[in-house]
């Protein structure tokens, strides 16, 4: 789900910057537009540790591996806040572990970090139904956390497929990446599984913590 460092043409990380600055000044603005900012900087501070962690818990699943990622549940939790957490988290990644790269910050911000700000919107639509029901709180959890995953595995299977070199064998290319996204199905369900545990927990304990 990391895009490293020269594998994308130039322009496509061009366009990464534009999008990821575009969704970072949304954010912002959201956030800047709350009663009181900084009042969510605590949890997202811890939440962006965690998803830096996070890359680190490596999955098997032949023929490659997977790792956790949490852009949904972040989305759950932390709302607006989830974009410019992902953001920080992906450009450390990038400079201490190099899990990543920094040419294609832009575009792993934005494939990773958009499809939590609409898990946040997805997990919002429990209101309609009833946000003190926990099977909804739940459901909407896993959703969330799922399609969270789902969303950015196709849009990294859409980047990657589409800006092969030329100078490379395109059908090998395109079947290991064919590979790798379909490896994102079991994780998928667990982050969705994991994702609603956390939901349901903290609307019974904490349910300010929850930004649906």
């Amino acid at each position: 789900m990391h895009i490293p460092d020269g594998v994308l043409p130039t322009a496509v990380c061009l366009g990464g910057y534009a999008t990821a600055g575009a969704a970072a000044w949304f954010s912002l603005r959201k956030i800047s537009r709350q009663e009181n900012p900084r009042e969510g900087m605590p949890k997202a501070s811890l939440l962006t540790a965690a998803f830096l962690v996070a890359s680190w818990i490596h999955i098997p699943i032949p023929p490659a591996s997977v790792h956790l990622m949490l852009n949904g549940l972040l989305g759950v939790v932390l709302g607006y806040y989830a974009f410019p957490a992902i953001l920080i988290g992906l450009f450390f990644q990038a400079i201490m572990f190099q899990h990543g790269g920094l040419t294609t910050l832009g575009v792993n911000a934005t494939v990773i970090g958009v499809p939590a700000l609409l898990a946040f919107y997805l997990f919002r639509l429990r209101n309609i139904l009833g946000r003190e029901n926990r099977v909804l709180t739940g459901l909407f959890g896993f959703l969330a956390g799922g399609g969270g995953i789902a969303l950015a595995a196709v849009a990294a299977f859409f980047i990657l497929v589409t800006t092969i070199p030329a100078h490379l064998d395109v059908e090998a290319e395109q079947a290991s990446i064919y590979a790798l996204t379909l490896a994102h199905i079991p994780v998928m369900i667990l982050e969705g599984v994991f994702t609603a545990v956390v939901a349901v927990f903290l609307q019974r304990v904490k349910p300010e913590l929850l930004e649906g």
